[in-house]
């Protein structure tokens, strides 16, 4: 027996659900994970940066033979704040693709505001962390990683939508 629900079956109501709470979960599990980077006090943060900085120097190195001769002494800084953009972009996508399964209103605009108040509390919650800073520019960065992946998400979702 086929349960109606307006338009939907239950099935496809049961699909959607699991949908939005398994969105749900990857959120609240990214949001962990950049909290618990940024608890990491300096010391430690920096050995993750360092072994994160070598690993892809190897793979440029076995690519671009010669490349060890290029002065890289600010690599490091680069790879640092390009962490703080990519994991800021997959949290603009996920927050924005939550809040579309959830038919919020205005989406874009919330998910730039979560994402931006999360940037914020995590720098101001870097203050406590041993050796570590709050800093602007990290806020300013984490945005504009929310920004792109917030931007590509509704570009997808909008031409996946039109070809249904």
């Amino acid at each position: 027996m086929r349960v109606i629900v307006g338009s939907r079956t239950g099935e496809e109501v049961e699909k959607k659900r699991l949908v939005l709470i398994l969105i749900w979960i990857c959120t609240l599990i990214w949001m962990g994970v950049i909290f618990y980077l940024s608890s990491q006090p300096a010391a430690q943060s920096d050995q993750l940066s360092n072994g994160l900085k070598n690993g892809l120097l190897s793979v440029l190195m076995y690519l671009l033979p010669g490349i060890e001769n290029l002065e890289i002494g600010s690599f490091n800084f680069y790879v640092r704040k390009n962490a703080h953009f990519i994991a800021y972009f997959i949290l603009g996508v996920l927050i924005l693709s939550l809040l579309i399964q959830s038919k919020a209103q205005k989406p874009v605009n919330l998910a730039l505001l979560i994402c931006m108040l999360y940037a914020i509390s995590d720098e101001f919650h870097q203050l406590f962390v041993p050796g570590r800073s709050g800093q602007l520019r990290d806020v300013l960065i984490d945005t504009a990683g929310a920004i792109l992946g917030i931007l590509l998400t509704k570009i997808v979702t909008n031409r996946v939508s039109r070809r249904l």
